[in-house]
């Protein structure tokens, strides 16, 4: 897997290249409620730089989902401000919208699969969309189903597919196009044991190459074994985390 070339429109001049990176990611105050009900986030403030890994972690229903679709813009905050490679999501217009989710690769709970694209088709989903030719990437996605152990199944429709085998085309789909940032619903939660470090081991190596994980995560053997630093949270609240 070899890095592709960062978003970068400039090269940045003497004085700002002394000049303390911009964090990738920023929450500052940030609330989140659906409806009328009850905040399920509440004065959520992280900064994550660009290249760190982090997990997200925390007990059922403390808004780990919810933090993570504030950064694809699946929700937009209640209050306070998240800012995504420097950019106010709350404001972004949504024509930009499909160019910023191009950097972002996601890994859904729900998987998240097209069901009338084959297994191959659905993982170079990102490759066609950033109008790379098919014969520039087939072998790179036969390898990256391959690594998941999905060698096999390249043809296979998802309807064929068991949720073990579906959690792992929905990673090999999110980390095919090597996203700037890179977000995990619980990534492992379909898999054994051995395959789940397996995976890990795929995050850690995008993550070498440049991209920012983040990945939310019930697994505390896994979050111990990566070594990598938390986020956690309680009751919507960050109770341990990197410091805005």
């Amino acid at each position: 897997m070899s890095r592709k070339p960062r978003h970068s429109s400039s090269v940045p001049d003497a004085d700002n290249a002394r000049a303390e990176p911009e964090p990738v990611l920023r929450f500052a105050g940030v609330g989140l409620r659906y409806g009328r009900g009850e905040e399920v986030l509440r004065e959520v403030s992280f900064a994550l730089d660009a290249g760190s890994f982090h997990f997200l972690t925390g007990p059922s229903g403390a808004g780990k989902s919810s933090l993570l679709k504030l950064i694809y813009r699946a929700e937009r905050p209640s209050r306070g401000l998240v800012t995504l490679f420097g950019q106010d999501l709350a404001v972004l217009p949504r024509r930009q919208l499909p160019l910023l989710r191009r950097r972002i690769g996601v890994v859904f709970q729900e998987f998240r699969l097209l069901e009338h694209l084959s297994a191959f088709d659905n993982a170079a989903l990102p490759l066609r969309l950033a109008g790379r030719a098919p014969k520039s990437y087939r072998d790179d996605v036969a390898e990256m189903l391959a690594w998941v152990g999905l060698g096999s199944k390249l043809h296979a429709m998802p309807a064929t597919l068991s949720g073990g085998e579906k959690q792992r085309l929905a990673i090999a789909r999110a980390v095919m196009g090597q996203p700037d940032i890179l977000l995990a619903d619980e990534p492992t939660g379909n898999v054994d044991h051995d395959m789940g470090l397996r995976i890990l081991r795929l995050f850690v190596e995008l993550n070498r190459l440049g991209t920012t994980v983040l990945i939310a995560s019930h697994d505390q053997d896994l979050v111990a074994r990566s070594g990598m630093p938390e986020l956690r949270l309680d009751q919507g609240r960050l109770i341990a985390g990197a410091a805005a």
